[in-house]
């Protein structure tokens, strides 16, 4: 039925949206390796305009615990180190007149277990995303029935679909979170 795979083409397409959200969300979560993806969603005032710190210099990894920030124009540096501290990253970065070193600190037992808890806390939000997702897809095929466009049958079939759509997408919200809860959790 041509309406049936409509509505599961669009499930899949909004389950898709959900999953890369949260992958998004987690990749802002700290591990214990630097990431310059910390540092996508902070802007710097380039200008008047609100500017991505990527877009107004070389953003680089030489060492695991280490992010270095060499801004184009040097007369940037104050700039960045303003935006980098009223961000939510909570750290301290370091300016020597031509980069900024951001320095990560060994996370603690106690804040692992903290980031833990906020990846399972993203992974739960993500799930529920899911669910309501599975929800109307499966009023839209209640409906089709009722307004008779499928049969009884159709869309009994059509609602166990949706279900393994269902599972298939909470399957992957599990794996995408014990793999970063992995990660937190190394040493």
């Amino acid at each position: 039925m041509q309406e049936l795979e409509s509505i599961y083409k669009e499930t899949r397409a909004k389950m898709d949206k959900t999953i890369d959200a949260l992958r998004k969300e987690l990749l802002r979560i700290r591990t214990g390796k630097a990431n310059i993806s910390l540092l996508e969603d902070i802007t710097v005032n380039y200008y008047g305009q609100p500017t991505p710190i990527s877009h107004v210099g070389t953003i680089s990894t030489p060492e695991a615990r280490l992010i270095l920030i060499n801004p184009w124009e040097k007369n940037m540096l104050q700039e960045i180190e303003k935006s980098i501290l009223s961000s939510d990253l909570g750290i301290t970065p370091q300016n020597d007149g031509n980069v900024i070193r951001l320095v990560f600190p060994p996370l603690t037992e106690d804040r692992r277990k903290e980031l833990v808890k906020l990846v399972k806390k993203h992974g739960e939000e993500a799930k529920i995303s899911i669910r309501n997702t599975r929800r109307s897809s499966n009023d839209e095929i209640k409906k089709l029935e009722k307004d008779s466009v499928i049969s009884e049958d159709y869309s009994k079939d059509g609602l166990d679909e949706i279900q393994e759509i269902t599972d298939d997408y909470t399957k992957k919200i599990d794996e995408i979170v014990d793999h970063k809860e992995k990660e937190i959790m190394e040493i």
